[in-house]
């Protein structure tokens, strides 16, 4: 049962990183925005990785193969659509009717479980499918469902792509986990972890040192709360890669919308 306590700690986390991110947002455009929850994180991954080498060593060690193509594939995917995922949700901070924009973002529970079940062959309960549709029906109440007759068409667009991209992200985290199965659970998710952000940040510093600069600059200016951010998606995607390499992902993120009580 951690996989719990991996995904409140995940959603706390979250919390902060958003409350980071919206006023990092009112500075630096939201492809800066997106880097800073990975330009410091890297680093920080690398570095828990080592140190659980150190506490909790392997006795054998891994064969190359097993970070094979399939694997690298997998971390590809989870890199674009948290990228994309993560813009459209800063792009959302923007928006007249921001409250509602993050409630259809957090449709990545139900899209997460029916992408999951019918092309990933992940296996949900009755029961699990119960508290997922409630966990969905509850963040849409709470976001202002009396609001919806004003929702605009980009809000709505908008936050339920950022919702399919987290979920598709989410989903490819535990395929990845998944294939380094030679390993404990915790070194799973850290592999996966460092190398995510590693990828990420690299290809946002070369598209953003290459046509937008400025940014960067923007990003400099701010580095105190960049490095909030960063700090808080470190520990977040710490908790949610922990968590997946444990538990489905619809049940994850199902019990990871306790994140809009820490909100």
């Amino acid at each position: 049962m951690i996989w719990i306590l991996f995904t409140v700690m995940a959603a706390f986390m979250q919390a902060w990183r958003n409350a980071f991110q919206k006023q990092l947002s009112t500075s630096v455009d939201a492809y800066g925005v997106t880097l800073a929850r990975f330009i410091f994180a890297s680093p920080l991954a690398a570095i828990y990785l080592g140190l659980l080498y150190y506490f909790q060593p392997i006795s054998q060690a891994v064969p190359v193969s097993t970070f094979g193509t399939v694997f690298w594939f997998d971390i590809g995917i989870v890199a674009m659509s948290q990228i994309a995922a993560t813009v459209l949700m800063v792009k959302l901070f923007q928006q007249k009717n921001y409250a509602i924009g993050v409630g259809l973002a957090k449709s990545e529970a139900i899209l997460a479980a029916i992408i999951g079940v019918t092309l990933l062959g992940v296996q949900l309960t009755p029961l699990g499918w119960v508290g997922v549709l409630i966990g969905a029906v509850a963040v849409f109440l709470l976001s202002g469902a009396r609001s919806m007759a004003t929702l605009s068409w980009p809000t709505l667009w908008t936050g339920l792509g950022s919702g399919l991209c987290f979920a598709i992200a989410s989903l490819m985290v535990r395929q990845a986990s998944l294939q380094l199965t030679e390993l404990p659970f915790l070194h799973r998710a850290a592999w996966v972890l460092l190398s995510v952000i590693s990828l990420q940040t690299v290809l946002l510093l070369l598209w953003l040192g290459a046509t937008k600069p400025q940014t960067l600059k923007a990003m400099w200016q701010r580095k105190g709360l960049t490095f909030q951010v960063s700090i808080a998606s470190f520990l977040g995607s710490l908790g949610w890669f922990s968590a997946m390499s444990l538990q489905s992902v619809p049940l994850v993120k199902t019990l990871g919308q306790i994140e809009v009580l820490f909100t």
